[in-house]
């Protein structure tokens, strides 16, 4: 901790040496001529020329011996030595780069050459700090165990990783690429859907009541018109009301928010996709669900031949298709379908999984799919037919109306995207919701709301709809091969330290 300070003084000194020489270590303008990478991809050129170029980045290696120093000024698009001489800059300017530290941002003003080791170089003629810095950088440190190189600095230890997502990005240049590749998803999937149509909109992030989704959300309370709101936890009833407005294609990509626990792949804040298409139903979302990420992994990846923890996964259209009573009998062993609850939570005691004395059939055979089945399904799989019980939004399965016309898919033994043809019947959806409302009195904190503006557009008549919602961190994930939701988000949410 002593060293660590003593850093931290000799730095605030330099900066004091710099302002007593009636420099600001912070100015305001740069004057960036070129980026490295155009030097890099114009050597001979500007060899040749002896043109007056200008850079700008981190100085991230600097050796001096006596009126000579050399350095590597690093930006976003690489990195180049620097060559400073004391006779070139003049006594004054020199005096400055001695006052230079790893991780400061520099500029550096001269002419590109070739050092007499072959070494691609600026030869300065003024150098200039744009911005000092006051803590070092920690240090990247290595060591060869068992033939294989590992990190034992600070910066292994994941937390810290990221609570300090600035250094983490910094010191692992890979993590960079993940939200490069992030970016280019979310690009490619706007492009994909305006392709076919639809328009991206905006809803409430904001609501008086939420729903949507079966979660706890966060409360919030407005000062002014002295009322509790809530952090949408989806975007969905918002997106069915445009489609009783007369748009026939819409999609939002936003953040949602859920008060619940965090683990591989749930954090309180996450970003995901709802799109909603009029005259459209469950098999036109599966249509439209294999085509976007099909389409998206081949201009992301130029692939759909994906590894994912070590599984290849195929994303080659088509996707598999089977109902959720049927992955049971395959996987369990045990026919559902009579949807007799004695039976269900018999079986479900015989192998120790947890039985709430309010959940009904519907949801123990969820729970029976989540521990027997969604483990196995690596390729892409659309799981049909879901209980009602569990699906309040969803229209009815014609001739079992134990059943609703829903999928999710899974990928790599998670799931990735949930979708209806969706419940347009106001007198349906007032009694699944009001059927929700009295499971929140039992004690299901999760359950849907009954939101009374929601039932009375659909009363003004919304045309059968297909709808889909993606969990986008997770896409993410799988694309770039991460285990963990907090890869792929910049700043995850954490406990404080």
């Amino acid at each position: 901790m002593d060293n660590v300070k003593q850093l931290l003084a000799v730095r605030r000194d330099k900066l004091q040496k710099i302002r007593d020489l009636g420099i600001n270590p912070y100015p305001n303008h740069t004057k960036r001529s070129h980026t490295i990478k155009e030097l890099k991809d114009n050597q001979e050129q500007f060899v040749a020329d002896s043109q007056q170029v200008t850079i700008a980045g981190r100085l991230v290696a600097m050796r001096r011996q006596g009126k000579i120093g050399f350095g590597n000024v690093k930006d976003e698009s690489g990195r180049i030595q620097i060559f400073v001489r004391k006779d070139t800059t003049g006594e004054e300017n020199y005096e400055l780069f001695k006052l230079f530290d790893l991780g400061d941002f520099v500029q550096i003003s001269g002419i590109c050459f070739v050092t007499r080791t072959g070494e691609y170089s600026v030869k300065a003629n003024e150098v200039t700090i744009l911005s000092k810095g006051l803590r070092p950088i920690p240090t990247v440190k290595e060591k060869v165990v068992d033939g294989q190189t590992r990190r034992f600095d600070e910066f292994a230890d994941v937390e810290l990783r990221y609570r300090k997502r600035y250094l983490d990005l910094l010191l692992n240049p890979q993590i960079k690429r993940t939200f490069e590749i992030r970016a280019r998803i979310m690009r490619e999937i706007r492009t994909f859907l305006d392709g076919r149509g639809y328009l991206e909109v905006d809803t409430p992030t904001l609501q008086p009541l939420y729903g949507g989704a079966n979660a706890r959300p966060f409360v919030t309370h407005h000062n002014t018109l002295d009322m509790p709101l809530y952090l949408r936890i989806a975007t969905e009833l918002y997106l069915k009301r445009l489609i009783v407005g007369g748009f026939e294609k819409v999609y939002e990509i936003g953040k949602n928010f859920r008060n619940e626990g965090m683990d591989k792949t749930h954090n309180p804040e996450f970003t995901a996709i709802e799109l909603y298409e009029a005259f459209s139903d469950l098999d036109g979302m599966m249509e439209i669900t294999e085509a976007m990420i099909s389409t998206v992994a081949q201009q992301v990846l130029g692939t759909t031949e994906l590894q994912f923890q070590g599984q290849a996964i195929n994303l080659q259209r088509p996707w598999r298709r089977d109902t959720m009573l049927n992955l049971i009998q395959e996987h369990a062993g045990f026919d559902a379908s009579s949807f007799d609850r004695d039976a269900i939570a018999a079986f479900c005691g015989e192998h120790n999984i947890e039985v709430d004395e309010n959940a009904g059939p519907g949801k123990l055979i969820t729970e029976l799919f989540d521990t027997f089945v969604e483990p196995h399904l690596i390729q892409p799989t659309f799981v049909i037919d879901y209980p009602k019980e569990v699906s309040p939004l969803a229209k009815s399965k014609p001739g079992n109306p134990k059943l609703v016309e829903r999928f999710e898919l899974f990928i790599g033994g998670n799931e990735y995207g949930n979708a209806f043809t969706e419940l347009n019947d106001p007198l349906d959806q007032r009694e699944r919701l009001t059927a929700q409302s009295r499971l929140r009195e039992m004690g299901d904190v999760e359950a849907n709301v009954v939101d009374e503006d929601f039932l009375e557009a659909l009363e003004y008549g919304m045309p059968p709809t297909g709808g889909l919602g993606i969990g986008l961190d997770r896409l993410i994930m799988l694309f770039t091969n991460n285990t963990t939701i907090k890869e792929v988000i910049l700043f995850p949410t954490l406990k404080h330290e």
